[in-house]
């Protein structure tokens, strides 16, 4: 990109102040600058409550790193030279890697959401008439104290689970464990498995069709439960690309960021039951979609699309934000940006 541009591009930037009618400070939103971009504020927010949450705590060394997470963003101000098109992509961020970080957790499912639809169209010319159900298994609620235990006696039950002859017209599958506190009980856990299936289209036919019902009563028989399980069985809808990735969607948290913060002592205790569990994993042929060589980096984080590389100009021109606590948004940070003149 031309000199020229990029300084049209800054200009742009700024103009926005000068437009800006939203708010008193005079430093422009995120949020309205770039729309896409507003979630950023919702999982600042959440990681500071969590923060503030953890302080004084066997995870207060979390509290510190979590609370510094993507106290800056970093962009490279773009303009389309085909469209004309301005637009702002996240170039530099410092995050916190914690496990049960909001921010970092959402650019995790990023991630695993365009390592998904990166593979997608490979499988699907494989298996061009693949359909997608979604299944929720769950079990009956449980202490938190006993949360690291069920979640062992499910992933058996889930071996169990596939081995099954109605299982066989399942072609992939992806599943994600998901932990919520439940209402009544605040010391109870409510454990469950999410999963994204391709099937083969058999699976509707007459013969082969397995009605919810009969799959609560074999998913309770893996679980070797005394009382028949809530499953809930959906088809897909829409063409396999798009349906597949707008399920996916909803695979977002392991733990809701509300959860974790409206109650301490079931967190706390959910932090120590769930240490080093995995939370995601994926069999058949979509087994190796979230397989990566590379160790989690800021960068892996910051280009959840896949584009890693970045132009001569890009190396060195940002425009920054950074996070203000009593407006719980992001605005520009001039101090913090870099490569332009002055």
């Amino acid at each position: 990109m031309s000199n020229f541009i990029v300084g049209s591009a800054y200009s742009i930037c700024e103009s926005f102040n000068t437009v800006n009618t939203k708010n008193k400070s005079s430093d422009i939103a995120l949020s309205e600058m770039s729309p896409k971009d507003a979630k950023f504020d919702k999982m600042k927010a959440a990681s500071e409550l969590l923060s503030e949450v953890l302080l004084g705590t066997d995870f207060d060394k979390w509290s510190v790193r979590i609370n510094t997470c993507a106290d800056i963003l970093k962009y490279y101000p773009h303009i389309d030279k085909e469209t004309g098109e301005f637009f702002i992509k996240l170039i530099e961020v410092y995050f916190c890697h914690c496990r049960h970080c909001p921010v970092c957790d959402g650019r995790r499912s990023l991630r695993h959401m365009a390592m998904f639809k990166k593979s997608l169209p490979n499988i699907l010319n494989e298996y061009p008439k693949s359909r997608w159900v979604f299944m929720t298994l769950t079990v009956p609620n449980i202490p938190v104290e006993s949360l690291r235990d069920e979640l062992g006696l499910m992933s058996k039950g889930w071996k169990r689970f596939v081995k099954r002859k109605e299982f066989k017209q399942v072609k992939g599958w992806i599943r994600k464990t998901e932990v919520t506190c439940e209402g009544k009980r605040k010391n109870y856990a409510h454990p469950h498995f999410h999963c994204l299936l391709m099937v083969a289209p058999s699976w509707f036919d007459g013969k082969h069709y397995t009605k919810q019902s009969r799959w609560s009563e074999i998913w309770g028989e893996c679980m070797k439960l005394d009382t028949v399980p809530i499953v809930d069985v959906r088809a897909v809808k829409g063409t396999p690309d798009i349906a597949a990735v707008e399920v996916l969607k909803a695979f977002n948290y392991s733990v809701k960021p509300e959860t974790l913060v409206n109650n301490r002592e079931w967190m706390l205790e959910y932090f120590n039951q769930v240490h080093y569990l995995k939370f995601i994993a994926s069999g058949g042929v979509l087994k190796n979609v979230f397989k990566s060589t590379e160790p989690e980096t800021d960068d892996s984080l910051i280009h959840v699309d896949g584009e890693s590389e970045s132009s001569e100009d890009e190396a060195k021109v940002r425009v920054a934000f950074n996070w203000r606590t009593h407006d719980k948004q992001y605005r520009r940070f001039r101090k913090g940006d870099s490569g332009f003149a002055s």
